[in-house]
C-alpha cells in the first residue's frame, strides 16, 4: 500500500498533467516569455517527473525483495547455532573451548551475560548504556564467525552432517553477508531515488510545484482574476512536500 505521502507525489503529478492540458486549450495566447514556462518544457517536466516516480517504486520493490530475502536467509541461524554448540559438546573440545561457544550462541539468542544493574531509587537516573541485546544483523554474523572461528580451533570437530561442516557454515557466513550488504546497497538506491524525484517534483524554482505556480499566476495576467480560464485552473491541488 502507498503511503500518504507516495500518493501525494502521483497526484502532484496527474494534477501538473490537467494543468498542461488546460494551457494547451488556450491555443496561442498561452505565450509566456520564460522558457521555463512554455508548453514543451511543461511536458518534458511531466514526463521526468513521471519517470521519477517510476524509478522509486522499481527501487523500492528491489529494496523489499532484498529485505525478504535476508529475512529468509537469517530465519535458522539461531536455531543453527545452538545445534553447532551441542555438535561441539560431542567432540574432545575443553570445557573453555565449549564455553568460548556457548558466548558467542548467548549472543547470536539475545542473552545477557551479565544482568544490568538497577536501582530501587526513583531520583536515580535511568543508565545511559547500549542496548547489550547485539541482535542486529551485522551482529548476528560476527557471532557466527566467532562460532566458526571456535569450531575450526577443534581438530576433533568433524560431524558427518553437511550443514554443519566448516565449509557449508563458511558458505553460509558469506551468502549472510553478501545478503546483508544488498540490503544496504537497495537502501542506498531508493533513498538516492527518493532525492532525485523530490529535486524534480520540490526543486526551487525549477520543480514541478514551483513552474505549476508560476503558470497559474502567468494565466492570471493574461486572463485575468476573474476569467473563466483561471478559474479552471486555479482549483487544481499541489501540495508541497512536509519537511
Amino acid at each position: 500500500m502507498a503511503s500518504t505521502s507516495e500518493t501525494g507525489h502521483a497526484k502532484n503529478v496527474a494534477n501538473f498533467q490537467d494543468l498542461i492540458s488546460f494551457v494547451t486549450g488556450y491555443g496561442a495566447t498561452y505565450n509566456p516569455t520564460k522558457n521555463a514556462l512554455k508548453l514543451p518544457q511543461l511536458t518534458a517536466l511531466y514526463k521526468a517527473s513521471q519517470a521519477s516516480l517510476a524509478d522509486v517504486v522499481t527501487k523500492n520493490t528491489t529494496y523489499n525483495n532484498k529485505v525478504n530475502e535476508r529475512v529468509v536467509a537469517f530465519k535458522d541461524l539461531k536455531s543453527l547455532s545452538t545445534r553447532l554448540i551441542n555438535a561441539l559438546q560431542t567432540t574432545d573440545a575443553t570445557p573453555q573451548k565449549i564455553a568460548d561457544a556457548k558466548a558467542f550462541n548467548k549472543k547470536m539468542q539475545g542473552i545477557r551475560a551479565k544482568a544490568v544493574e538497577t536501582s530501587t531509587d526513583p531520583n536515580t537516573p535511568a543508565p545511559k548504556t547500549i542496548s547489550t541485546s547485539q541482535q542486529s544483523y551485522d551482529q548476528q554474523i560476527q557471532h557466527l564467525a566467532g562460532i566458526i572461528s571456535v569450531l575450526q580451533s577443534e581438530p576433533s570437530y568433524a560431524p558427518n552432517e553437511n550443514d554443519l561442516k566448516i565449509a557449508t557454515l563458511t558458505a553460509k557466513q558469506a551468502d549472510l553477508t553478501a545478503k546483508n550488504s544488498a540490503v544496504a546497497t537497495a537502501y542506498t538506491n531508493v533513498s538516492n531515488s527518493r532525492i532525485a524525484r523530490d529535486t524534480t517534483i520540490y526543486g526551487a524554482d525549477t520543480g514541478l510545484f514551483d513552474i505549476a505556480t508560476e503558470v497559474k499566476k502567468y494565466v492570471k495576467s493574461v486572463f485575468g482574476a476573474t476569467s473563466p480560464q483561471f478559474a479552471q485552473i486555479k482549483g487544481i491541488e499541489f501540495t508541497k512536500k512536509k519537511k
